[in-house]
């Protein structure tokens, strides 16, 4: 609302107030969140939790991106839907999910959560900029174009994020392969080789980008690709565990 011309003379305020609750509501989202995944003694990652964590990464981005006017709009859209992953999180109902893990383990995880966090924060930057392209082509003026920043920003944001994510996806397969014996036994082997096809897909754009300039349709169709890839990897894997094998990612 504090992008919206009809409130410019209440922008101040209105800003106040959403970064105060936004801050609220994550301290609560982050507290709930971290206290179900890592439970005394043990680590339990269910995929609702794994969806929620990247909620709360979602929220505290947008917070923290909303210091810049221009972005406020985009920011209300992370937040959004950030508050509705909350309700995919809740135990596992099972103390024998919850195993302990050697720290090595834990901050891979975690290294590979935040970069799929960083990484989904930017699809919905690249959602941003289609629609804004589109709006843009189709000369579509109104007050709404407030909520979205200059299509420029929104391409330098979206590559920011994808270098930093890119950054955190390859830390994440560098140390994850080191806990790797048996890529057959533990049911790892497409996991491994889709998320490599994905870091690939990532660096070709992000390569494009600084080398050839690429920007528009194709560098985010591409990220779009890369982020599709990395889903599959992460999420494909643990329904193939989960549902087929009977059997927690841990």
């Amino acid at each position: 609302m504090s992008r919206l011309p009809r409130f410019q003379s209440r922008e101040r305020p209105l800003f106040v107030a959403g970064c105060i609750l936004a801050a609220t509501g994550i301290a609560v989202h982050g507290e709930s969140i971290f206290s179900l995944i890592l439970p005394r003694h043990g680590f339990d990652l269910t995929m609702g939790n794994a969806l929620s964590l990247i909620g709360f990464e979602l929220a505290a981005i947008a917070l923290v991106a909303a210091i810049e006017p221009r972005l406020r709009g985009m920011s209300g859209g992370l937040i959004f839907l950030a508050a509705f992953t909350v309700l995919l999180m809740g135990p596992s109902g099972s103390a024998e999910n919850a195993v302990a893990l050697a720290w090595q383990v834990r901050a891979h995880v975690l290294i590979a959560m935040l970069s799929y966090g960083l990484l989904t924060v930017g699809t919905i930057v690249a959602v941003f900029a289609l629609v804004q392209e589109r709006r843009l082509q189709a000369a579509k003026l109104s007050p709404v174009n407030q909520l979205f920043a200059p299509l420029e920003t929104t391409e330098k944001l979206l590559f920011a994020v994808a270098a930093a994510g890119f950054v955190g996806l390859t830390l994440a397969i560098a140390s994850g392969s080191t806990f790797i014996s048996d890529l057959v036994e533990q049911h790892l082997a497409h996991k491994l080789g889709i998320s490599l096809l994905a870091w690939l897909v990532f660096g070709i754009l992000l390569a494009g980008r600084f080398l050839r300039g690429w920007r528009g349709k194709r560098a985010v169709r591409l990220y779009l690709g890369g982020f599709l890839l990395l889903c599959v990897a992460y999420f494909g894997n643990r329904i193939i565990l989960e549902e087929v094998f009977n059997r927690s990612w841990s």
